[in-house]
C-alpha cells in the first residue's frame, strides 16, 4: 500500500537523520519514492479505466 510506504519511508529517513545513518536516510527515501510511484501508478490506471469506458460507450453509440 502506497500510504504504508510513504510513512515507513519517512520514518527510516527520520531515524537515519537523528542517528546519522546514511544508508538508513536512504532507505527511507527509496521507500518514500515507492509509496509515490504507487500512487502515480494508481492515478494513470484510473485514468485507463476511464478512457476505456469512454471508448466503449461511444462504440455502442455509433453501432
Amino acid at each position: 500500500m502506497s500510504l504504508i510506504d510513504k510513512i515507513l519511508g519517512r520514518t527510516k529517513k527520520t531515524v537515519g537523520e537523528v542517528a546519522d545513518d546514511p544508508s538508513l536516510r536512504r532507505e527511507g527515501r527509496q521507500e518514500e519514492r515507492k509509496g509515490e510511484a504507487k500512487d502515480e501508478l494508481s492515478r494513470d490506471q484510473e485514468r485507463a479505466d476511464r478512457k476505456a469506458d469512454e471508448v466503449a460507450n461511444l462504440e455502442r453509440r455509433t453501432s
